[in-house]
């Protein structure tokens, strides 16, 4: 299929076909890399979406070191551009971007859904400094109409455990150290009406994602909201769609799975991104 790309403001692009698409602009971010997502983006437009908008979030010039209450309110911007020119507009974040856009989502009326590879069903303390170029005392991930969000702080006697280290072990024990502060810092997704996809390696290294998207979808089922989750009992923290490569670069870190498994992750959810998309009756699949 044939792709334009155009800038978006001063470190991201917007991909779209040339045929203008089916309708649905997709906000497409990466976790805690902050890599812009161009590959992916390429991926969904030339499965037929109307535009595909990615951008560095965080990191690079102009843009806070650490995510360090990350303003919701800066994803105000890149829907409002995707919702200008498309008749719906879905959220798809990976990791600390799907943690964001759980709880972003049900305070802008402009999304209509929301995928969330390798999600957190809890706000987090912040990765890596805040302003001052330090990590500790703790903070929200994010903040809120200029207040921080209630968040899970971090077990400092938690260890990672390996090398490259894997942070599953410290995410847990934290929810259980810390278990005072879950309920205020889990995240409200019954407040979204909207349809979710949450998509999960049983073997992810890096948080207990699968436990997260169950509780997400225990959540929202108890309030009949439509809910969907796509396991994979041997893949990994990263999801590799359909025609993607596979991501590199990051914080070293083990992520768990194999490039298969999370390969095979991703097709087996890819039906149903496809679904949430607009695209099961639309032509360009991958």
């Amino acid at each position: 299929m044939d792709l334009r790309t155009r800038p978006f403001d001063q470190d991201g692009v917007v991909v779209a076909p040339a045929d203008g698409g089916n309708g649905t602009g997709v906000l497409v971010l990466a976790g805690s890399s902050g890599r812009v997502e161009t590959g992916r983006a390429g991926v969904l437009a030339s499965a037929g979406v109307s535009a595909a908008l990615t951008y560095r979030w965080f990191g690079g010039a102009g843009r806070p070191a650490g995510i360090w209450e990350h303003p919701l309110d800066a994803f105000d911007a890149p829907v409002e551009a995707l919702a200008a020119e498309c008749d719906r507009v879905v959220l798809l974040g990976s990791s600390k971007t799907a943690e964001g856009f759980l709880l972003y989502a049900a305070d802008d009326p402009r999304v209509d859904a929301v995928v969330a590879l390798a999600p957190s069903h809890v706000v987090w303390a912040n990765v890596g400094p805040g302003p001052d170029g330090e990590l500790r005392p703790q903070h929200s991930s994010w903040s809120r109409g200029g207040g921080p969000v209630p968040f899970v702080p971090y077990d400092d006697d938690a260890e990672p455990v390996g090398d490259p280290p894997a942070f599953a072990p410290v995410y847990s024990q934290s929810l259980v150290t810390a278990a005072d502060r879950v309920a205020a810092a889990t995240i409200a997704v019954e407040r979204f009406f909207g349809d979710v996809l949450l998509v999960a390696g049983g073997d992810d290294q890096v948080w207990p994602a699968v436990t997260s998207a169950r509780a997400v979808e225990a959540r929202r089922h108890a309030y009949g909201l439509p809910t969907s989750v796509v396991t994979h009992p041997r893949a990994g923290h990263r999801v590799i769609l359909p025609g993607e490569q596979a991501a590199t670069g990051g914080r070293p870190m083990a992520r768990g799975g194999t490039d298969a498994a999370d390969r095979e992750l991703g097709e087996r959810a890819w039906p149903e991104i496809r679904r949430i998309l607009g695209l099961a009756a639309h032509d360009g699949a991958v």
